[in-house]
């Protein structure tokens, strides 16, 4: 067994996977073989979630019996909704407030004794948490506004749903639409460092909602998930100053500061999700008539872009262009990363059960680095 040290896991292959696909060196992910791209613009996010749970692109009739079982599982409980509002009213954290609120969910869990090997059961469960964690996240949001919950529709689609709780209007096809494709984009990515801890949960054979949950634990980190609200913290500083973007830009880059949303572990050029993601921030711009954020975005990368970054392989990643979308559909920006997990936990679920299937525990070794020949003194003595 090699004893070289891969700090990270860098580089380190620890299973295998047909779930998705990430070319960094051209800019590709695919999940189950087809281009993100394709499904973005041509599948809904429904139609995402049952191939990467089921393995195939549902027919018709597969896909509305699929969307029918999934908003039945929408309503969540009074006593989740209670504990929500509780956190709003303590000022808790989105992402705290979404962790515990999911590892709460399993009280109500109706195959709470199922068999952690009945994959089945497993797939079932994290459908009522898929279906539950917008349900969840707009009655926080709410309830931080002092407004009672919106109960949520079956009528519309995962995404339009969550926008209508949220805001109490049913959102127009443009907002509808954008909303479905950032799910899509975020719904699973490779083993990163969220999906890898489901996955080193559920090796444990531990239930799914304890691998969502430590998923979220992750995804909450600034490394992984808070990317995207850092951009757009950035783009509020840069409308506050006094400074057109470039400059404001140059200025900080002189100053030491990184610019948030550009550079990926994996892409070394242009992720090809911000690309999808650009576009419908156009498409929102001009639906709405203000161009601010995309003016603002399109600078910046236009002038990091001619300061040579991309020789370098430091491209805009999903998250330059996703704060930007959130902001123009009226979502607040402590809630981006939140709506992250909305979407990747399709991912994480598909992930776990994969995974599960063909099971061992992971266990992986640290180096030791301290004493071997200690000398124990007695508590009196030392």
């Amino acid at each position: 067994m090699s004893d070289e040290l891969k700090r990270g896991l860098e580089g380190v292959l620890v299973a295998e996977s047909d779930l998705s696909y990430v070319d960094g060196e051209v800019g590709k992910l695919v999940y189950r073989g087809y281009d993100i791209e394709d499904l973005a613009r041509g599948a809904s996010y429904e139609e995402v979630l049952y191939l990467l749970w089921h393995g195939s692109l549902p027919t018709r009739d597969e896909l509305d019996a699929f969307t029918a079982d999934l908003a039945a599982e929408r309503a969540v409980d009074d006593g989740v909704l209670e504990t929500v509002r509780t956190l709003a009213d303590a000022g808790e954290r989105p992402m705290a407030a979404l962790r515990t609120a999911v590892s709460m969910l399993s009280a109500y869990e109706p195959e709470e004794d199922a068999d952690p090997a009945d994959l089945d059961a497993t797939l079932r469960k994290g459908r009522r948490i898929t279906a539950k964690i917008p349900t969840i996240l707009a009655a926080f949001e709410r309830a931080r506004q002092g407004e009672d919950p919106v109960a949520p529709d079956p009528e519309l689609s995962h995404a339009a749903n969550f926008l209508y709780m949220l805001t109490g209007t049913e959102p127009d096809e443009v907002s509808a639409e954008t909303f479905d494709m950032a799910l899509t984009l975020h719904a699973d990515h490779g083993f990163n460092a969220s999906t890898f801890t489901a996955i080193v949960i559920g090796s444990t054979m531990a239930d799914v909602y304890s691998g969502v949950t430590g998923g979220i634990g992750a995804l909450s980190g600034p490394l992984h998930g808070g990317a995207n609200q850092d951009v757009m913290e950035v783009l509020q500083e840069v409308d506050s100053s006094d400074k057109d973007p470039v400059q404001w830009v140059k200025d900080a880059r002189e100053d030491g500061r990184r610019i948030p949303g550009f550079g990926h572990r994996v892409y070394k050029v242009k992720d090809p999700r911000a690309n999808i993601l650009e576009e419908k921030l156009r498409d929102l711009s001009e639906s709405s008539g203000d161009t601010k954020w995309l003016d603002y975005t399109t600078a910046i990368e236009e002038y990091l872009t001619d300061q040579g970054l991309l020789d370098k392989g430091i491209a805009p990643n999903v998250d330059f262009y996703s704060g930007s979308v959130y902001d123009s559909l009226g979502i607040p920006v402590d809630m981006y990363t939140p709506i992250f997990a909305m979407s990747r936990v399709g991912g994480w679920i598909a992930h776990v059960v994969q995974y599960q299937e063909d099971n061992r525990l992971i266990r992986p070794r640290a180096r030791y680095t301290g004493p071997t020949e200690s000398e124990f003194v007695p508590i009196d003595d030392r």
